[in-house]
């Protein structure tokens, strides 16, 4: 809040205040008053709580102080929204809260300003009427004078009064009751107060009426509903009390009213403007909240309830590219749409901000019912649009969520439809999809993995295992490959295929693949000090993420420096559509890598689109081809079957391999099969569990000591 605003917000309220009539303090006096109120409805706009009673308190100090001018209120009420915010609040307020809650503190400022009026003047003419009587009844030899007095403020009084006896006859009126409701005062005296009652109130109020008569109160007071003379529903704050004999039988009621219509309509019209959208005058996300709320918890068990939340696809580059006021203007037509096929069904159409609406599917039969709604809104939301000169095609994705009302939670409701509206909008344009709790856990579980990684890694729960690359002439292992394994604390070993896809998202594969290539090079440098007569290389998968980053060479030249392993012992592992779409800064940096002394591999060859002759100029030193081609030489079973296609595919790659002066590695080598068809075909080496799975670092310790590997 800003102290200089709410002074100078204070200062205008004063003049203005002042300058409407008689103010029974000083210029200063008046000021600090204001400014005290100024705080405390900044205070009321800002604070969590409802914003309604503090608002409430003001307007009642403003008539306890004698301000009650009412252009002081009018002016009041208007600059809540017109100046106060800009003037008084200077913190970030959403807007559409904040409307919400200066529409509060208008209704309860002047529904406190109405209720401070109406008690002082209750309290004055209630008074005065008990006193007539009771000077009535105590000094019968003065009943000309006391009649006197009594009629001068009967008649007089601006608050309508009316007097009947016990069985609801109306006995006198004054003039004020009797314009209040169009009749003339001989007219009342011949109506029975029950036949003013709304029919919607009768019940109630003749309840009250007799447990007056019967003495269980003295007084009563509430806002009724009566019928005009005219027909027209006046809305009254009516005050009854109980006049009695002097033996205590009841003797009359003296019922005081005052004409609270407009009150009651601004109130009405403060409401609407809090529960329903601007924009678009349907329900807002508070109102459909106070209703779903409202059906959970006082439904039948046993009803049925759905959520369909549907958002409008590519509705921002509408607003990017035609405007915001064409998208309001949209919005309103949608709006309208929805509220015609949907609303008219009786289910609840409500926005729920930007480009979102919500529909609530209350007493249906089940799932095929919300579907039903569903498709019903999507048709209405794809017929063409046509807002000013444009014709705009548009769609929308539908979420849809039904269950019993049993067991169900608005949150949770609220939580899956969102959910399930991501998967429809995933799926593509104009689509619904419908909660699916097992997909939903899976998701779960999947954001799980994605917000461990970064803490896994800070905790080193990674681990890399190595799988031999083998000699497929004389079966020695010439290389091993890096694969990263996750040690989850709570679901153990994972594969690199349920978290390398996750951390490529979210960028930490720049990270992580740091770690395995540093990692791996230490093991590297360690198996080469122990077992100097042999030269394994240690081979790495390079993230296109990482070949991308223009401090790779540095990463990859630092880690050699490191850890001491040679440069011509480490081969770097690149898929072919990262290697064929490199251009500028990360085909220089294949080219400085290769200037290192590192080799450079294509894994998974054969199954992008590969431009030869681009290939060819590539610092390339290995093709690893891919797996789906080496199957079809599996060879499994009791009879050898070989698929003589895959075999001439492989039998070309490697040929064209070798022209190029490339080696080649043969990967998911599952059987003796292959590995013989695959030597015939001259390709150099072989990866797969025919030659070892993929293991902790001590089991290539003890595969290089069972070689006989020198010490």
């Amino acid at each position: 809040m800003d102290r200089a605003g709410a002074a100078r917000y204070a200062a205008e309220w004063a003049l203005t205040v002042r300058r409407l009539g008689f103010v029974p303090l000083s210029p200063a006096e008046t000021e600090r008053l204001l400014l005290a109120h100024t705080v405390r409805l900044a205070h009321a706009l800002l604070s969590a709580e409802p914003a309604g009673p503090p608002a409430e308190e003001v307007g009642r100090a403003l008539v306890e102080a004698h301000l009650t001018d009412p252009r002081m209120l009018d002016w009041s009420v208007r600059t809540l929204a017109d100046r106060f915010p800009a003037l008084v609040l200077r913190e970030p307020v959403d807007p559409a809260e904040l409307a919400g809650r200066i529409a509060q503190v208008q209704g309860g400022l002047a529904t406190g300003f109405a209720r401070g009026l109406r008690d002082r003047t209750f309290t004055q003419q209630e008074r005065i009427a008990r006193s007539a009587w009771q000077a009535r009844d105590a000094v019968e030899q003065a009943l000309r004078d006391s009649e006197a007095r009594f009629r001068a403020v009967f008649t007089g009084a601006a608050i309508g009064i009316g007097i009947a006896d016990v069985n609801g006859q109306i006995i006198e009126v004054n003039q004020s009751f009797a314009e209040m409701l169009g009749y003339t005062v001989d007219e009342l005296r011949e109506i029975n107060v029950a036949s003013l009652f709304h029919p919607d109130d009768a019940t109630g109020m003749w309840e009250l009426y007799q447990e007056l008569i019967e003495g269980k109160h003295d007084a009563a007071r509430v806002e009724k509903r009566y019928y005009r003379k005219d027909g027209r529903v006046v809305w009254t704050d009516l005050a009854v009390s109980l006049i009695r004999h002097h033996d205590g039988r009841p003797r009359f009621t003296v019922a005081m009213i005052e004409d609270i219509t407009e009150r009651y309509e601004l109130q009405q019209r403060l409401r609407f403007q809090a529960l329903h959208d601007p924009l678009t005058g349907l329900p807002n996300r508070t109102l459909f909240f106070e209703t779903l709320h409202r059906v959970v918890d006082t439904a039948d068990p046993a009803r049925r309830i759905g959520v369909c939340f549907l958002d409008l696809d590519g509705f921002k580059a509408i607003n990017d590219s035609l405007g915001h006021d064409l998208g309001d203007r949209l919005l309103v037509v949608i709006a309208r749409r929805l509220a015609g096929c949907v609303a008219e069904q009786g289910h609840l159409v409500a926005r729920m901000g930007g480009d979102e609406f919500v529909i609530l599917v209350d007493g249906g039969r089940g799932i095929d019912d919300a579907i039903a709604v569903a498709e019903t809104a999507l048709a209405a939301v794809a017929a063409p649009v046509h807002v000013g000169d444009q014709q705009l095609a548009v769609s929308a994705s539908v979420g849809i969520v039904e269950s019993a009302v049993a067991g169900a939670s608005v949150s949770e409701l609220m939580k899956a439809a969102d959910t399930t509206l991501y998967w429809a909008k995933a799926e593509g344009r104009g689509r619904w999809a419908v909660f699916d709790p097992e997909r939903s856990a899976r998701d779960i579980a999947r954001s799980a993995l994605v917000a461990g990684l970064p803490a896994a890694l800070d905790r080193g729960e990674f681990v890399v295992h190595y799988q031999p690359i083998v000699s497929l002439l004389d079966g020695q292992m010439l290389a091993v490959e890096a694969l990263v394994r996750w040690q989850h604390p709570e679901l153990g070993l994972i594969g690199p295929a349920r978290f390398i896809g996750l951390a490529e998202e979210t960028g930490i594969i720049v990270r992580l693949g740091e770690w395995v290539l540093r990692q791996a090079c230490r093991d590297a440098e360690a198996w080469r000090r122990e077992f100097p007569g042999t030269r394994l290389v240690v081979s790495v998968n390079l993230a296109a993420r990482q070949a991308d980053d223009a401090g790779i060479v540095d990463t990859v030249a630092d880690a050699l420096v490191t850890t001491g392993l040679p440069a011509d012992l480490l081969q770097l592992e690149l898929t072919e559509s990262a290697v064929m779409g490199s251009a500028g800064e990360p085909l220089r940096s294949l080219h400085r890598l290769a200037a290192l002394g590192v080799r450079l591999a294509i894994d998974d060859f054969g199954t992008g689109y590969s431009n030869l002759a681009y290939l060819r100029r590539l610092p390339i030193h290995c093709l690893k081809l891919a797996g789906p081609f080496v199957e079809g030489i599996r060879g499994d079973g009791p009879e050898v079957t070989v698929d003589h296609r895959d075999e001439r595919i492989v039998d070309a790659l490697v040929r064209l391999a070798h022209a190029l002066e490339l080696w080649v590695t043969a990967e998911a080598v599952e059987t003796p099969v292959q590995a013989e068809r695959l030597r015939a075909l001259r390709c150099d080496t072989g990866q797969g569990r025919f030659f070892g799975a993929p293991g902790p670092a001590g089991e290539i310790v003890a595969r290089l000591r069972d070689s006989g590997a020198a010490a």
